[in-house]
């Protein structure tokens, strides 16, 4: 199976040695899943996408510093993409900002929250179990990094789990879109860099408690073999 990674950011520079770029971080996490899984790196965010849609089997939407309401021409061609993906029936997963973009255009709405930026380990609570879920304990504890959120999903999504911080923090679209607000991709240790450089816009009491939470337990990799289920079926 061919997964196509669109890449909508860049790792800060100074970090790339140490935790890679974005593709990186979901190679490494979902070839743990399947080691056979092969997989494409579209850097949409400069342009670069497939010659046909149909090369890989299924997308992967990264995270991104940006805002999906931004008027940058590279943000409304993914969102005309995403349109293409969804008429096409083709496989996508949105994850953070490729989960808000998909709410964007297909329908939805973005917007900053007023409740501020969520970091750290949060707890997203599912109210349905979908045929890739593993059917174990309905909590997700996963790592976030967003001050925007979805507060109005795509049509005709159904919105899967979500917490009182963040409501539609898991949401799918017929059999063939399904996206994440948290990030599997992250490690403790990416998510204290990003805290510590962003410390003073964050704020010191989610700070503290973002870093406070990293002792926990995150489980990137159970939703990384969810992503999997989803693609395969």
């Amino acid at each position: 199976m061919k997964l196509g990674i669109l890449k909508t950011d860049a790792v800060r520079p100074e970090w790339v040695q140490q935790f890679g770029e974005y593709p990186d971080m979901f190679i490494t996490l979902l070839s743990r899943v399947d080691p056979e899984l092969e997989f494409i790196v579209y850097d949409v965010q400069h342009g670069q996408y497939p010659a046909d849609i149909d090369e890989v089997d299924a997308y992967l939407m990264t995270g991104s510093k940006s805002s999906v309401y931004e008027d940058e021409p590279w943000i409304a061609r993914l969102m005309e993409f995403v349109r293409e993906l969804h008429a096409r029936r083709k496989k996508l997963v949105g994850i953070c900002f490729g989960h808000q973009l998909v709410a964007h255009a297909l329908g939805g709405r973005t917007e900053k929250s007023p409740k501020g930026w969520g970091v750290g380990l949060h707890t997203h609570t599912f109210n349905t179990q979908p045929h890739w879920h593993d059917g174990e304990h309905e909590d997700l504890d996963i790592l976030v990094s967003h001050q925007d959120q979805v507060v109005q999903v795509a049509d005709g999504a159904n919105v899967l789990a979500g917490s009182e911080f963040c409501e539609n923090a898991v949401t799918q679209l017929g059999d063939h879109i399904l996206t994440f607000q948290g990030h599997p991709e992250f490690i403790p240790e990416y998510a204290s860099a990003i805290m510590n450089v962003r410390r003073e816009v964050i704020g010191e009491n989610a700070y503290d408690t973002g870093m406070g939470s990293l002792s926990g337990n995150h489980q990137g990799e159970r939703v990384a073999r969810w992503i999997h289920a989803f693609i395969s079926a």
